[in-house]
């Protein structure tokens, strides 16, 4: 046996150690240096850590569970699936900074965990048609300005499935994060697109295989998807829901998160209102404002808005391109300016306004004044 096997069997077991938990482990290997010399040298323990008690000793004197390691080493060498230990230099090491981050991950796919630039994206399971046309959209625009950039959600029911199919429909490396073992995909509808991730992405979990998808489970999932990633993207949301607490761990971990607003009287849009209300999360309108607000605009990705921006909304309706023509002959103007201009009655035009500047054409200047991006 390597000692790189040895350390996988030993990270495994830790796991399963009972009274031991996500922080605890950590702090064991922070202070041991490996979960080989965690169980090696467990009676000396308390010389080097201080916090450690006759209790902890005694439960790391656990046969069955590096038995059950042993096991799952098997399995995943089997399925070719590679486990990242804590101390693994291919270990996320976003990840690694968080206090409770799992000590040992399995992943099957080739995306680099450690790319330049990575988000996740999550939201609602009960997406609406302006959800999904965001996922749309916004991932075709961050194709153009940030080609190599990771998306990572849950391969879940609504947005995050979007997430998925968009990524990959734009080429652009995805992983899905799991709330079980890789020994099965849940919910086992997305298993042709969990396959087809594992050509450009991959899928990532800290459980063992037989492990269910029981509820408490995606709740521990969602500190991976958080803790993995530079920003966290809320797309939708009803006032309750597990994207928000993604956003919250976000936060508790200093990473960036945004969130696309929406109507006040949209159920699922009241979760993002509130994060943006509570200053929790910041506007975000288009891929641009991302890579922005993000420091990515740099001289490797010199895309010229313009364009992006045109390229990708040929598909306007008539009075939209009425709008975007006006600007484009005109330069800036105000609401009242492009009702005349446009004859569109102006209560129209706000909706209309709206709309383009949540696909990312215009934006709102002082003065209300609308630009053409």
């Amino acid at each position: 046996m390597t000692d790189n096997e040895e350390e996988q069997i030993y990270s495994i077991a830790l796991t399963m150690v009972p009274g031991i938990g996500h922080i605890g482990a950590k702090r064991l290997i922070d202070g041991m240096k490996s979960a080989t010399d965690v169980f090696r040298f467990r009676k000396d323990l308390p010389d080097r850590l201080p916090d450690v008690n006759e209790r902890i000793i005694k439960a790391l004197d656990c046969p069955q569970a590096i038995a059950r390691a042993e096991q799952e080493l098997e399995f995943i060498q089997k399925n070719r699936i590679r486990c990242l230990t804590f101390i693994d230099e291919n270990y996320p090491f976003r990840l690694r900074e968080c206090e409770d981050a799992p000590i040992v991950l399995f992943f099957k796919g080739n995306a680099d965990l450690n790319s330049l630039h990575i988000i996740n994206m999550v939201g609602t399971r009960n997406a609406t048609e302006y959800g999904t046309q965001i996922c749309t959209t916004f991932l075709r625009e961050l194709k153009a300005f940030c080609p190599d950039v990771l998306v990572v959600s849950g391969l879940a029911y609504g947005i995050d499935i979007h997430a998925h199919w968009e990524a990959l429909a734009n080429e652009l490396s995805t992983v899905g994060v799991l709330a079980h073992g890789l020994d099965r995909i849940y919910p086992y509808v997305h298993r042709k697109t969990a396959i087809d991730m594992l050509d450009n992405g991959g899928l990532l979990t800290e459980f063992v295989s037989g492990t269910n998808p029981d509820r408490h489970n995606f709740v521990s999932r969602n500190r991976i998807v958080a803790g993995m990633c530079d920003a966290t993207i809320v797309i939708e949301s009803a006032e309750k829901g597990g994207s928000l607490i993604t956003a919250e761990l976000a936060e508790g971990y200093n990473r960036d998160c945004f969130a696309f607003p929406g109507r006040t009287s949209d159920e699922y849009s009241k979760g993002c209102n509130q994060l943006l209300r509570d200053n929790k999360a910041s506007l975000l309108l288009s891929a641009e404002d991302l890579v922005k607000a993000m420091g990515w605009n740099s001289d490797s990705y010199s895309v010229k808005v313009e364009s992006v921006q045109r390229s990708l909304f040929l598909d306007l309706s008539v009075e939209e391109q009425k709008i975007v023509d006006l600007l484009e002959k005109q330069g800036d103007l105000q609401i009242n300016a492009l009702v005349v201009g446009t004859d569109i009655p102006v209560h129209k035009m706000s909706a209309l306004l709206f709309e383009l500047e949540m696909k990312g054409v215009i934006r709102v200047l002082a003065g209300g004044m609308y630009q053409l991006l």
